[in-house]
């Protein structure tokens, strides 16, 4: 079973280019699950009631999530009341919302999916780790495909995580850095994994956003307002190819397709000749 990740939505250009992958990788594909991380939909930060249903029109089922999730008001709300929507799993007791979920593919098979993030350049929140030492056993009798977003700021922190799940849960993609890493793959124990989904977003950017106000913050080191970039979007994203009885993942396939690529026809032979 193919089951999707698309790599942190940016802003408009991010929700056009995920929209467009989604429409064109029906004639292709059969995927059986779509998730996406969804915490910068809304204008490059946080997400909103119009954006969410945008993409679960256009076929995305879970959002995964991170620390942008209540930079819109209307972020605490969703979070709260649309079981679709995933914040991080290991923030502190209190939060509301919930951080993983059961979810049934197109198949019929039901797939986990756990949001987590990492600690190392990012808020203090409780250990990643031992959030799946304590919660794993309890989310594998609800389903034995388990899928996790693990939002991280260190290469080295999502590493780390892949290697202590190998074995444990059918895959791992890293999130929140928005730039693919060139490291899909099957890891010892068979869990799929990368360390960085990359974005879905204005190709021509720096991490989403426009690049003239980035270099202003790092120039000047004064305050900037970050608005999101313009110019040909990208979709990027992972495929995890999973046997559902099992959940072990069989292959990883990444790709990073900007606007232009994907209405080449050519383009499509990568995912219909596997």
């Amino acid at each position: 079973m193919w089951v999707l990740f698309l790599g942190d939505i940016v802003g408009n250009p991010g929700r056009k280019a995920a929209s467009e992958f989604l429409s064109r990788i029906r004639s292709y594909r059969d995927v059986d699950l779509a998730i996406a991380n969804g915490e910068n939909i809304a204008a490059g930060m946080g997400l909103t009631e119009s954006t969410t249903r945008e993409l679960f029109d256009a076929g995305i089922d879970v959002f995964t999530g991170g620390n942008h999730m209540w930079d819109k008001k209307e972020g605490a709300h969703l979070v709260r009341t649309d079981e679709r929507i995933l914040r991080p799993a290991n923030y502190p007791p209190g939060v509301e919302g919930r951080g993983w979920g059961v979810f049934r593919g197109r198949s019929g098979t039901p797939y986990a999916v756990v949001s987590l993030t990492g600690r190392v350049f990012m808020a203090p929140v409780d250990c990643p780790f031992r959030w799946t030492d304590e919660h794993l056993p309890s989310i594998r009798k609800e389903a034995s495909c388990i899928l996790v977003d693990f939002h991280a700021e260190a290469t080295s922190e999502k590493r780390a995580l892949g290697f202590y799940l190998d074995g444990k849960v059918s895959a791992v993609a890293g999130t929140h850095t928005h730039v693919q890493t060139a490291d899909a793959q099957l890891l010892p124990k068979g869990s799929g994994y990368i360390t960085d989904a990359g974005m879905c977003g204005p190709a021509g950017s720096i991490i989403g956003m426009d690049a003239q106000g980035v270099l202003n913050r790092l120039l000047l080191h004064v305050p900037v307002r970050f608005d999101v970039g313009s110019g040909e979007p990208e979709a990027c994203g992972v495929f995890w190819d999973i046997d559902p009885s099992s959940g072990v993942c069989r292959r990883v396939q990444p790709f990073c397709l900007t606007e232009m690529k994907m209405r080449d026809k050519e383009t499509w032979k990568m995912f219909s000749d596997l």
